[in-house]
């Protein structure tokens, strides 16, 4: 697979995460397995994109991005073993008026959050460093049409 698609394909593993997440579930269903497996392999993709980068001449913003995107994911892996484990799930925390348990869970989704988000702007800038678009300026109100698509329409 292409870096450029590996980085993509972070992008939509982590959005069916959350379609899945979205399906009502109990313990016992599919959806659960589904979603620890596609959560291991979204750690896995996380490592191996920044692994990838950092072998390219992309520039240190890029590749930091993905590092924190790896580093992120690990910290998601955690938090899910936790959760999995019902960690704090009869702890109160009197303060802020839920349990140790929906602590964790509430920090799971944010780093969800983080990591779809840090993902798309790692693909993005990598899809742009590679294509060289960044040396290229526009006209302020103009939007250019996609050199690829116009490369092949002077083919056909």
């Amino acid at each position: 697979m292409k870096t450029w698609q590996q980085l993509y394909a972070m992008i939509w593993l982590a959005f069916v995460e959350f379609l899945l997440i979205l399906t009502p579930t109990t313990e016992k269903t599919p959806f659960v397995a589904a979603h620890i497996g596609l959560g291991v392999a979204i750690v896995a993709l996380a490592f191996l994109n920044f692994v990838r980068l950092r072998e390219t001449r992309v520039p240190g913003r890029v590749k930091r991005t993905a590092k924190s995107t790896m580093q992120l994911s690990a910290a998601m892996g955690v938090l899910g073993v936790l959760l999995a484990l019902k960690l704090g799930n009869t702890m109160a925390l009197p303060i802020i008026g839920f349990t140790v348990y929906e602590l964790i869970n509430f920090l799971h989704v944010v780093n969800a959050f983080a990591i779809i988000t840090q993902a798309a702007a790692v693909a993005i800038a990598y899809d742009m460093w590679e294509e060289r678009e960044f040396q290229q300026e526009t006209e302020p109100g103009v939007v250019p049409p996609n050199p690829a698509m116009q490369a092949a329409a002077k083919k056909a």
